[in-house]
């Protein structure tokens, strides 16, 4: 069977050829560690480990955590650290597919764990990958049941478990068109720990067991940090010449044409800071031409624009977006008001902020729902985004209990880590 899903993965990467290439040219995702991914090579980073790993006493169990970009990255933070102090004695090998999810990774782990690039799903790159990885258990973050990975695992006797499981409704119907060549691999699953009751039953009709489908929540509650400070914020507004007099509105994880809606919306509004952050750096020099009022962060590092020349500022660099939420007076919550399903509303939330989502959010529908109902978020559509925003921007009081309403829904959801981590633990062999 592994080698019909290698012929079928070759044909189908050939008819996409075209419109791959292209893609990658545009984005530069041909940068990328193709050794890694195409033939399964687990190094340098396995070779050469961490100074830290180094004189660590293992007691010969290693868990392989998948997270394929930095949202999914961002969610295990809270699971490795639970994991660092319960079982501190644990291999720790994190794989990410992107290179934003890689580099990311580097910077949360590579002092004390090993980060590689995750094969592409075929046969030859998952058998290397995991003869040189030797994981006893491996956790894929959301979703990411690769049929030749997981058979591959099934026959070395390695459990797969996914955790913080989510399966959207566009997703699953489109599983379900090829559930027969994908079942096996879901009836293959030790377990799958979903955030709710709705993902429970759409990993159940792609073939995971009723006795393996666990309801723990998301992680992503836990991940929020509730802090009122962020380190490097003070820093990132002064470099920005930021004028701290006046409200600042920080749109993050943006996606396409919402830059446009916000920067017209910036008419409703009066004298206020606008800073975007685009999801993905690809768009940056897109975005920086919409508008004449935009100045760029790496300008501004490069010595070619000067601090506080505008009063629309782009934060095109990456790894710094939870410093832009400390900025924010208001934050609007990106690839939620052109159709993409949203993004994490937890973390600003989380750091205090009045947060504004669109109407587009089945990504993270069961956070939102969960905000709306403890008062704790306004889902606004385009054509009252301004309107909300205004009205949040005049009215210190509103902000305030609009986000102490949406903390308290945090701490109330908090604790999935934990049960995640003891369906991992116990899950290794002993």
């Amino acid at each position: 069977m592994m080698i019909l899903r290698d012929i079928a993965y070759g044909v189908g990467g050939l008819l996409l050829a075209p419109i791959w290439a292209t893609a990658m040219l545009k984005t530069g995702k041909w940068k990328t560690d193709w050794s890694g991914k195409l033939l399964g090579k687990a190094t340098p980073h396995l070779q050469s480990p961490p100074s830290k790993v180094e004189g660590k006493s293992f007691i010969g169990r290693t868990l392989l955590i998948h997270a394929v970009s930095v949202g999914e990255v961002m969610a295990t933070r809270s699971l490795v650290e639970t994991l660092e102090t319960q079982a501190p004695n644990l291999r720790i090998v994190v794989a990410t597919t992107t290179n934003t999810g890689f580099d990311r990774a580097m910077i949360l782990y590579s002092d004390r764990h090993h980060v590689v690039r995750y094969p592409l799903d075929f046969s030859w790159a998952v058998k290397r990958f995991l003869r040189t990885v030797k994981p006893d258990l491996v956790a894929l973050t959301e979703l990411e049941v690769w049929p030749n990975f997981v058979e591959a695992c099934d026959k070395r006797g390695i459990p797969v478990a996914v955790i913080n499981g989510r399966l959207t409704e566009r997703s699953y119907n489109r599983y379900l068109k090829v559930k027969f060549l994908i079942e096996s691999s879901f009836k293959r699953l030790s377990a799958a720990a979903v955030q709710t009751e709705d993902y429970a039953k759409r990993f159940k009709g792609l073939g995971a067991r009723e006795d393996c489908v666990h309801i723990l929540d998301t992680m992503k509650w836990d991940t929020a940090k509730i802090d009122d400070e962020v380190d490097g914020t003070d820093e990132l507004g002064e470099e920005f010449g930021l004028d701290r007099g006046k409200l600042t509105v920080v749109a993050g994880s943006t996606g396409p044409g919402e830059e446009k809606l916000l920067i017209e919306s910036m008419r409703e509004l009066g004298d206020v800071n606008l800073v975007i952050v685009p999801r993905k750096p690809e768009r940056f020099n897109e975005v920086a031409e919409l508008d004449e009022r935009i100045i760029r962060m790496t300008d501004i590092r490069n010595g070619k624009a000067k601090s506080g020349d505008g009063s629309i500022y782009l934060l095109d660099t990456m790894g710094e977006l939870r410093k832009a939420y400390g900025l924010a007076d208001v934050v609007i919550v990106g690839r939620s008001f052109n159709g993409l399903g949203g993004s994490d509303l937890i973390e600003p939330i989380g750091l205090g902020k009045a947060v504004v989502i669109g109407n587009s959010y089945f990504n993270f529908g069961d956070a939102v729902d969960a905000f709306a109902e403890g008062d704790g978020v306004i889902v606004a559509n385009e054509g009252d985004l301004a309107g909300n925003l205004k009205g949040l921007l005049d009215d210190k009081g509103k902000r305030k209990v609009l986000s102490e309403n949406g903390r308290a829904v945090i701490r109330n959801r908090q604790g999935a880590t934990q049960r995640h981590a003891n369906m991992l633990l116990g899950l290794l062999p002993e």
